[in-house]
């Protein structure tokens, strides 16, 4: 769901400026900066690098992903994911992005004092968001230790970055920073409902509703491929998105070695059923049969004799490729469900 959160705040707030009548490279801008705040709160998984110290190579490549995750959830999903942190958070990321107000060189000699009030109200608004965002640390200490502390000032540090490079980047006005970072933080939450335990949503206070995972379907494996298409249908919704606003020909970029990805279905006689709990070989493989689907194009493949090939060097090539390789998952995953719905019926 990492990149589901992500791409889906790009999409609503791409589309929501682009209804508000701003023209379509901002309103792709916008998108990009709301995604990223909206990736901001997962750089709490930073501290499952503590369970990779306690890995030993002779686990293997699974005990290495086992002890990544099960040393994640001890604060994933938990104070970064509050969105009692989100607002206090954006208030603050939106003052970070107050930009000095330059004076023309041609103004009075009052333009001096005018440069430097609103050098002197900079400084004022970034130092009350470093208060905030201070505070937000302190209290994650105070109600959960150390390790929370920790990762809230990740996750200060990680959206002030996201604040200050759109200050430098955009023209955005720091309201509108502050709306795209509210937000992302807040819509980021909702995702991890279908996917593990539920987060923290009035962290540091007690949370008195949802609770627990919603459950899509009694059948463990069928759970896991509805928690899949939606995440796979927030992709698409995000691709789409750009589509429109970049005018780009869906049918033109799509390519029929996509239908390839229907042969995934037999997949589903021969391996050992997904759940949430164990997925690692349905996710990684259904991907790389997607991804199989959109670059091997016209008998090339990137890296082969160590030349890219041309079409990777161009924003359309790499739309054609990714557009074939998410229509090669999801014809993938539709055959997986066929069969594996088919052959537990028998």
């Amino acid at each position: 769901m990492f990149v589901g959160h992500a791409l889906f705040a790009f999409a609503i707030a791409a589309l929501v400026a682009e209804w508000r009548g701003w023209e379509s490279r901002r309103a792709l801008t916008i998108g990009v900066v709301a995604g990223l705040f909206a990736a901001v709160p997962d750089v709490d998984v930073a501290y499952a690098l503590v369970g990779l110290a306690e890995w030993s190579l002779g686990d293997g490549a699974l005990g290495a992903s086992t002890a990544f995750w099960d040393a994640s959830r001890t604060v994933h999903r938990s104070a970064t994911h509050s969105l009692v942190v989100g607002v206090v958070a954006a208030s603050a990321f939106g003052l970070l992005s107050i930009r000095r107000t330059r004076t023309h060189p041609s103004s009075s000699s009052s333009s001096g004092s005018g440069s430097g009030s609103s050098t002197a109200w900079t400084r004022l608004a970034r130092t009350i968001a470093t208060g905030l965002l201070a505070a937000l640390v302190v209290v994650a200490f105070a109600a959960s230790g150390p390790v929370a502390a920790f990762v809230m000032a990740l996750f200060a540090i990680t959206g002030a970055v996201v604040a200050l490079g759109t200050a430098r980047a955009t023209t955005f006005s720091p309201a509108t920073v502050a709306l795209a970072a509210l937000w992302g933080l807040c819509s980021h939450p909702w995702g991890d409902l279908f996917t593990g335990e539920p987060p923290a949503w009035l962290f540091p206070f007690a949370t008195p509703a949802l609770e627990s995972r919603v459950l899509l379907h009694p059948d463990p494996t069928l759970n896991l491929l509805g928690a899949f298409a939606i995440e796979l249908g927030v992709i698409w919704l995000a691709l789409l998105t750009y589509a429109h606003l970049a005018d780009r020909d869906l049918l033109a970029a799509l390519d029929r070695r996509a239908a390839a990805g229907a042969a995934y279905g037999a997949v589903a006689l021969v391996s050992t059923p997904p759940t949430l709990d164990m997925s690692y070989h349905f996710v990684f493989s259904i991907l790389g049969a997607g991804l199989l689907c959109g670059v091997v194009r016209e008998g090339t493949v990137p890296g082969i004799h160590g030349v890219i090939p041309r079409r990777w060097r161009t924003s359309s090539g790499v739309f054609d490729i990714v557009l074939t390789a998410l229509t090669g998952v999801t014809i993938a995953l539709l055959a997986y469900v066929a069969v594996y719905v088919l052959a537990g019926s028998l």
